[in-house]
């Protein structure tokens, strides 16, 4: 090879490298939490027979149906400017997020069982859980703010029961702030999605009061 070819592969290599140097890191969230104790139930009021629960995909508008984290600058002046952030990611499309992350809180505060569809005996009662996140919007440094619609049908006799909550959330500063905030939001959406879960299967009509909550940074 000559000398001249050697140089310009070599001068190619040391670019290439330099620029594969440069790209940051890509960082990935969860918004599920680890399992624990189920906090709702109550043996004085429920048969032993556990809850069997299909928790259907999450609808999310279509602009945040993607991996990436879509948040607003505060203060940036351009209000209706979104930002796709590459380096930041969920760890599966945010859909798909919040449906895991729905079924693990639904399953921890009602002692449910969440099974894939066909898994149940034919008699078995399950309940079908429909969420959608209807409004969404994460200001970082700010608030995170989200609207939960929520449908539950039990398989039987079709008995269900229909209610939302818009809850907001104050958010410290930085993208780890906004990923808490989410997991706050989706744990107070999925304590009222189990309260009325809890109701109906204990046989009383289910208590749908929409719900404005205003949570405080912690």
């Amino acid at each position: 090879m000559k000398p001249l070819t050697r140089g310009i592969l070599g001068m190619i290599g040391a670019l290439l490298a330099a620029g594969c140097a440069s790209v940051p890191d890509t960082r990935f969230y969860t918004l599920s939490v680890p399992s624990r104790a189920p906090e709702m139930k109550d043996s004085s009021d429920r048969s032993s027979v556990p809850i069997h629960i299909e928790v259907m995909p999450v609808n999310v508008p279509e602009r945040f149906a993607r991996p990436q984290l879509v948040v607003r600058s505060q203060g940036s002046g351009q209000e209706f400017q979104l930002f796709i952030l590459e380096q930041d990611r969920w760890s599966s499309h945010f859909n798909k997020e919040l449906r895991d992350a729905f079924a693990t809180a639904i399953a921890d505060q009602t002692g449910a069982v969440n099974e894939p569809r066909g898994a149940r005996k034919p008699d078995q009662p399950v309940y079908r859980i429909a969420i959608e996140l209807s409004e969404f919007d994460a200001v970082v440094g700010d608030r995170v703010q989200a609207r939960f619609n929520w449908g539950i049908t039990r398989s039987t006799d079709g008995r269900g029961a229909v209610c939302y909550a818009v809850i907001s959330e104050l958010v410290s500063g930085g993208i780890e702030g906004v990923v808490k905030g989410v997991q706050r939001a989706v744990s107070s959406a999925g304590a009222e999605v189990s309260k009325n879960l809890v109701e109906l299967d204990s046989g009383r009509a289910a208590t749908c009061v929409p719900q404005r909550k205003v949570l405080d940074i912690y």
